[in-house]
């Protein structure tokens, strides 16, 4: 990592008005030029702890390394933590009531390099040159019914369990990351984001909150409305 990392980020969660504790957590460090949304599995024992984990350990990473060798480092972090939530953590593996899971979304930006990495629906959004690019695409049932049974996103919503997630760290033995690399741009901003926090924005709501400035705004409108899930976000700009 240069010297001058131009990069400024801020970041705030809150539990929302529903949940008793606050299974979210996010990782705010732009002098690393890293940054992570994880949100514990809702339902499951330890989501906070899970979620904490993660964000934990990422923040331990050493930021020395090209930047290959950086991206790497981040999937083995997340590869291994879920060898540990899904064996070594998990009283009971058969039961799925006992399993400690979590999302996660990472960014990590070098120079003009960018690399985001995720499992689960926690997202990350890019802003460049006014327009707005949701850079993950969501591990759900939901998801998935549209890939594979070529249903309408509407038809899919219907099914009662199109929330489910597919993919998170903890859910099974095997973890299968997705990596998106991309080149950074003068003027670009990114958001990571919780579920929680995007369910019932459009679009131009979500662009509006990615700035320094405008992103407590939203987040308290967001707060205002139901907020019945935890809701974290990440705003990330130069």
């Amino acid at each position: 990592m240069g010297p001058a990392n131009p990069w400024r980020s801020v970041a705030r969660t809150d539990t929302g008005k529903v949940r008793a504790r606050n299974e979210d957590a996010f990782l705010d460090c732009p002098q690393h030029g890293l940054w992570a949304v994880a949100d514990g599995m809702g339902g499951y024992q330890c989501g906070d702890v899970a979620s904490q984990m993660i964000v934990t350990h990422l923040a331990e990473l050493p930021e020395e390394g090209c930047f290959d060798e950086r991206v790497i480092a981040v999937r083995q972090c997340l590869h291994w933590l879920n060898r540990r939530m899904s064996q070594e953590l998990t009283i009971t593996p058969d039961r799925r009531d006992s399993i400690m899971g979590s999302t996660v979304v990472a960014l990590l930006i070098d120079g003009t390099r960018g690399a985001c990495v995720w499992a689960g629906d926690s997202r990350c959004y890019l802003l460049r040159e006014g327009r707005l690019h949701q850079l993950t695409r969501d591990h759900s049932l939901l998801e998935q019914l549209i890939d594979e049974q070529k249903m309408t996103h509407e038809q899919a919503s219907q099914s009662p369990n199109a929330r489910a997630l597919t993919r998170a760290i903890g859910a099974s033995d095997q973890l299968k990351l997705e990596v998106l690399e991309l080149e950074v741009c003068p003027g670009d901003v990114f958001l990571l984001c919780s579920d929680g926090f995007y369910q019932g924005l459009d679009n131009e709501m979500v662009r509006e909150a990615m700035s320094l400035e405008s992103m407590h705004t939203l987040f308290d409108e967001v707060r205002r409305g139901s907020a019945r899930d935890n809701l974290t976000a990440v705003v990330i700009s130069q």
